[in-house]
């Protein structure tokens, strides 16, 4: 080997291939620099996002104890002035704050680069998302919704509900738009990633998902009630409205029979009775009304428009507020603009606002005993019928009192509103207005009562008393709608409806179980009898059906759109019957839309959505 060959061989070490060009020592040191950074972003940036995202949990946990604060003041008892305000104002203001820094601690590079990880991301996208919503929410919605409620005087009483209505007349646009944004918020959150491989993220998406549920809709109604309700509450001029006090133990399709009833008078947001009375002043009426084609063949046998009883078999309020607005013009001569329908738990979440009533005959009514009083007591008290109806009235006249009282008092006026907000929830309390720009925009509301005529999958359990009796005090409702397999563009749907019949087999009145259908076969105190009608969405073919699992005939109609499915059903005292439906929905997609019929005992609902049906 030449001494050339030997220098060759002696630099070629293993690892360095021919022709490798060896780094100096000080750029190895930056490569190494270079590497180590380059490893230590990542790792900073998880330390970063850990950092901050509990620096935004605990800013947001501050943010929810401010609206919690918020949300009790708002119900507390009467406070004096506007200290009261300022505190509402404070609380916001706060939680806004709060939630402005958990937005911002959860932005930058570093958060936006780890959520749009595949997988790994998705919670970290969730809390991103979390903590945007809550930003919009207390800034954008809260802060002028706060702004908006009315101020009590010093003394702690103010003007009530006609210093509400200019509040109100003077926050409209804000409050349309806090309205659009919280619709906003409801979609981003659901489209928030909803199960992701960190459980803590989910329930906190849980939690929102359920509270922007319940804030959207009762914006959406905040939004309304600013445009609508300076006009009906006689802000341009007096107006007057049928009042009807709904018999929950007698089944009817917007809630309960029409019994006891009253002119309510509005003038500048001032409310007053002019008149109390009862239906047996009202049945002999019969008002000159044609509500179409599709109204008379669903309800050609019962005569809803010259039978008062009737009047509200249809579960679309708006039918029988016409009829009674109809019947009241017929009776005395006078246009209403509209007509409102409550019940005996309307009465109850009142009362509790305004503290007990006394009746004349020394009867004191509260939230606590105000429907079992109405319902089953006064039956057993009063063998007279005329007695036990001049009890109903005379039971809504002292009710009335503290109610107009209530709503003169700004202090009182927010607990108020939440109990009426509790009630149209519920389907208790529903409006009609005779002015159509004003009942376009109640419409889209569920305090209108009206039965929805949009596609989409629609589920309502609908009863009413057949027998003439009032044992629904004693009716239990439950019903499972569960989605099937799709074929050819529909979805097979079951629908289970559960009835029972908790009536005693003896000891009841006997005008409570009275058989007014006078059947042919033979019954027993506390049986019962149902026209149970089933609602579905529009365009459902019915495939069969079952009662107890025996197959079942039932009588198919239509109403504003949706399939109608009935059966004329004996429930004897102490039964439960099951009927159920077997359907082809052409609509099923996603959840259905639920109609409840508000009786003594609320409907138990379970629903099972199925994925989406392909073309």
């Amino acid at each position: 080997m030449t001494v050339q060959e030997t220098r060759t061989a002696e630099t070629r070490r293993p690892g360095i291939g021919r022709g490798a060009v060896r780094l100096p020592r000080a750029a190895r040191r930056r490569a190494l620099c270079i590497l180590l950074a380059s490893a230590a972003v990542p790792l900073a940036g998880a330390v970063w996002i850990g950092v901050t995202g509990l620096l935004a949990r605990s800013e947001l946990l501050a943010a929810q104890r401010n609206l919690d604060a918020l949300r009790q003041s708002v119900v507390a008892a009467p406070a004096h002035g506007p200290a009261r305000k300022q505190q509402w104002e404070q609380s916001v203001r706060s939680a806004a704050a709060r939630a402005a820094r958990a937005h911002r601690l959860t932005t930058g590079p570093a958060w936006y680069t780890a959520a749009h990880l595949p997988f790994l991301g998705d919670p970290l996208r969730t809390v991103r998302g979390a903590a945007y919503a809550a930003d919009r929410l207390a800034g954008d919605v809260l802060a002028p919704l706060t702004r908006a409620l009315p101020v009590a005087a010093s003394d702690g009483r103010g003007d009530g509900i006609s210093g509400a209505l200019m509040s109100l007349q003077q926050h409209a646009p804000d409050l349309v738009r806090a309205a659009h944004v919280a619709t906003q918020v409801q979609a981003d959150v659901h489209g928030l990633p909803a199960s992701t491989w960190l459980p803590t993220a989910d329930r906190a998406r849980a939690v929102l998902t359920r509270q922007i549920d319940r804030l959207a809709p009762a914006m959406n109604d905040a939004s309304v009630a600013a445009r609508v309700l300076p006009p009906l509450l006689g802000a341009q001029g007096e107006r007057r409205y049928f009042l009807a006090f709904q018999n929950i133990a007698e089944a009817r399709g917007t809630g309960g029979l029409p019994g006891a009833f009253a002119l309510l008078r509005a003038d500048g947001g001032r409310l007053s009775f002019e008149r109390f009375g009862n239906n047996t002043e009202m049945e002999p009426v019969k008002p000159d009304l044609d509500l179409g084609a599709d109204f008379n063949a669903r309800y050609a046998g019962s005569d809803p428009t010259h039978v008062w009883p009737n009047s509200n078999m249809s579960p679309h309020f708006p039918y029988a507020a016409r009829i009674w607005a109809a019947a009241w013009r017929k009776h005395t001569g006078e246009r209403v603009d509209g007509a409102i329908a409550v019940d005996p738990v309307t009465l109850s979440r009142f009362l509790r606002v305004t503290g007990p009533a006394h009746m004349a005959d020394g009867t004191v009514l509260t939230a606590d005993n105000v429907v079992d009083l109405t319902e089953r007591v006064s039956y057993a008290r009063y063998s007279d019928v005329a007695r036990r109806k001049a009890f109903f009235v005379d039971a809504a006249r002292a009710a009335a009192g503290p109610l107009i009282t209530a709503a003169d008092d700004s202090s009182r006026l927010p607990a108020l509103l939440v109990a009426l907000n509790d009630a149209q929830r519920d389907g208790r309390l529903k409006v009609w207005s005779a002015h159509a720009e004003e009942q376009s925009l109640l419409e889209t509301r569920p305090y209108s009562g009206t039965l929805p005529n949009t596609p989409g999958p629609f589920a309502g359990l609908v009863v009413n008393n057949a027998a003439g009796s009032k044992l629904d005090y004693y009716l239990d409702r439950s019903l499972v709608w569960e989605a099937g397999a799709c074929s050819g563009g529909r979805r097979a749907v079951t629908v289970t409806m559960t009835l029972t019949n908790r009536a005693p087999a003896s000891g009841l009145p006997g005008y409570v179980t009275l058989r007014d259908d006078k059947p042919p076969y033979r019954t027993r105190p506390g049986d019962n009898r149902l026209l149970l009608s089933y609602y579905a969405g529009a365009g459902a073919a019915f495939t069969g059906a079952t009662l107890d699992g025996r197959p079942a005939q039932l009588v198919q109609g239509v109403e504003r759109g949706h399939s109608v499915f009935t059966l004329d059903m004996e429930l004897p005292a102490g039964s439960r019957r099951t009927l159920v439906l077997h359907l082809l929905e052409p609509h099923a997609n996603g959840t259905p839309t639920l109609l409840r019929q508000p009786l003594v005992t609320p409907l138990r609902a379970t629903v099972k959505p199925g994925g989406a049906c392909g073309a």
